[in-house]
């Protein structure tokens, strides 16, 4: 820490909105500085793990609808996370299991029940999904969502709800998405394998409706792979570590989550903007849960930077009297 050092809590609130903390967290004794990092990081965790434990809870403790519900709330992105949920909730991983021989069988389940289909216009392709559809609703007694429930504008063309659904359809598919394949990660390339499958021709160009202007790519990519990583494979190992008593998938989750890229976002660019720069996700998701849990929050008083802050700039000036 700088020898001319006089940090109070009415400095840091003062000095909030132009990021009085973030400047010291650089200079900190890296050991210092570590513990703080692993503790948030640990905090962060464990309000995901909380999460997922309420909607183990909501689904009768069955792992492998909770982890259905999880994987469709994160593909869908922020803007679309509560219709994604429904559509998981709708569609389960157990009709989904049921279908899985087919990729087109997943994807009419998945699109149909999702309401998206009604958007497009009627070819060879969606004639059949809606055909297809029509025989599973009957079979599973679905009703469907109404298209109007997702959001399509405003969000970059990667993140199109129909494309997105289309991929995990796909994934689904192709890798078997469970518990057992969750829990099998260990390297940030076994997590883009899980979701690698790739997306029915079809949808390359025709995402968005009525439009054949340009072509996307038709797997998950390599950012979106991380952002599953980070918030669906880490927090559902931790959870079911936590579960099942195994201290070797709570162990195996941290590792996980130090393996992959630290997040870019505007909250870890204006970290890196300082004299520190998180170098992995681990690093990263500690700084989120300083900037969402503490500084968006104002709770100066209780953030742990602050204290470790305003400890060592008063155990350094009681030094500097004698």
């Amino acid at each position: 820490m700088s020898q001319q050092l006089d940090i109070t809590l009415e400095k840091l609130i003062e000095g909030r909105k132009w990021g009085a903390c973030s400047q010291h967290l650089g200079a900190l004794d890296p050991l210092r500085r570590a513990t703080l990092l692993v503790d948030l990081a640990h905090e962060r965790l464990l309000r995901k793990y909380n999460d997922i434990e309420e909607i183990r809870r909501e689904v009768a403790d069955d792992w492998a609808q909770t982890l259905h519900v999880m994987l469709f709330r994160f593909i869908g992105g922020s803007h679309n996370r509560t219709a994604t949920e429904r559509l998981a909730k709708i569609a389960t991983c157990h009709i989904v299991m049921r279908e899985n021989s087919s990729l087109r069988n997943i994807e009419a389940l998945l699109l149909g029940t999702s309401g998206l289909l009604d958007i497009y216009a009627d070819d060879d392709y969606t004639t059949y999904l809606r055909q297809e559809f029509d025989h599973l609703a009957v079979k599973y007694n679905i009703e469907p969502m109404l298209a109007g429930e997702w959001q399509l504008t405003g969000m970059y063309l990667n993140n199109h709800p129909t494309l997105r659904i289309a991929q995990i359809a796909a994934c689904l598919h192709e890798n078997m998405i469970t518990m057992q394949s969750i829990t099998a990660c260990q390297t940030r390339k076994d997590v883009y394998k899980l979701f690698s499958g790739k997306a029915s021709d079809y949808w390359a160009t025709n995402f968005v409706p009525r439009s054949k202007n340009f072509e996307i790519g038709r797997r998950v990519g390599s950012f979106k792979s991380d952002i599953m990583g980070i918030n669906l494979v880490v927090p559902m190992m931790y959870a079911y570590g936590r579960y099942s008593n195994s201290d070797k998938l709570i162990d195996r989750s941290l590792q996980l989550l130090e393996r992959i890229p630290a997040e870019n976002n505007r909250y870890i660019a204006a970290w890196n903007s300082s004299n520190y720069s998180a170098k992995t996700a681990f690093d990263s998701q500690a700084l989120l849960q300083l900037s969402k849990e503490y500084c968006e929050r104002s709770r100066c008083a209780e953030c742990p930077l602050a204290r470790v802050l305003i400890y060592c700039s008063q155990t350094r000036n009681r030094k500097q009297e004698f």
